[in-house]
């Protein structure tokens, strides 16, 4: 054998060594990305903002800011811990009917409209809910029972998460407001959670991983985001439901599975 041909055997077989070298290590980084802890971030971190603060009265408050174009409300029925979705925990449930609005372009996110429980209406009470105006891109706390009676410039370019009006400066009046629309365990000590925005638009989801009554967790959001100025907000389904999942933080309340979520998807 000649010493060039040697040589092109050689140059030949290492070659395709390194491509099988190549080839595996694609696969193998393939395998640890499909094996990856769903906390691991799924897209650009400035997509959402992580914040956690702790108010003068012992409120501890974990915040995801974002634009209310990144929200998608989306069925679970798991808890956050254990879904692949970043965000908080929706409105009130009862088993696995919704009980507070959810509505995504004109329809409800768990069912066919009219449907018991899939989230075109807030049962029972007419409630502050949520809305996000796809076309002004504006945020707005409506009262209200009915999908129909929602105030949107497209029907079928806008988001509405139903639950209870926070009624952001009209501190005199906000206790009587929320008692009208049957906020539940007002005076308990629970696990809480919010979904506010500023002037500016944006959007702040707000979980606690400490216990205290609704006002005194009104109270620690407005001194914790005072700087923003507020415009308003709504108080999300609380207690053992109060729930975050982020890249920087998991809080999975006491466990138990939600329905529905404002999930964060880009």
């Amino acid at each position: 054998m000649s010493e060039r041909i040697r040589i092109v055997r050689v140059a030949v077989i290492t070659g395709g060594i390194l491509l099988v070298l190549a080839i595996l290590l694609v696969v193998m980084l393939k395998m640890l990305n499909s094996h990856a802890s769903p906390h691991v971030a799924r897209f650009p971190a400035q997509e959402y903002q992580y914040m956690e603060k702790v108010a003068s009265n012992g409120f501890k408050l974990h915040m995801l800011q974002t634009d209310p174009s990144n929200i998608s409300l989306e069925i679970v029925r798991q808890n956050l811990a254990l879904s692949d979705y970043y965000g908080v925990n929706g409105g009130f449930f009862y088993d696995t009917s919704l009980l507070s609005m959810a509505i995504m372009n004109g329809q409800p996110v768990g069912g066919a409209k009219g449907q018991y429980g899939a989230g075109d209406e807030n049962t029972k009470f007419p409630r502050g809910t949520l809305v996000w105006d796809g076309v002004s891109n504006k945020l707005t706390v409506q009262i209200v029972s009915k999908a129909s009676e929602l105030r949107v410039s497209d029907p079928l370019h806008f988001w509405a998460q139903g639950g209870i009006s926070m009624s952001l400066g009209k501190d005199d009046l906000w206790q009587g407001r929320a008692m009208l629309e049957n906020a539940p365990l007002m005076d308990n000590d629970h696990l809480r959670s919010a979904a506010v925005y500023d002037r500016q638009g944006k959007l702040y989801l707000i979980v606690s991983s400490t216990k205290g009554t609704l006002a005194d967790f009104r109270t620690a959001i407005l001194e914790q985001l005072g700087s923003v100025q507020l415009v308003d907000g709504i108080f999300l389904d609380g207690d053992g439901s109060s729930q975050l999942q982020a890249a920087e933080k998991v809080l999975p309340g006491d466990s138990r599975p939600v329905v529905e979520m404002m999930r964060i998807v880009k």
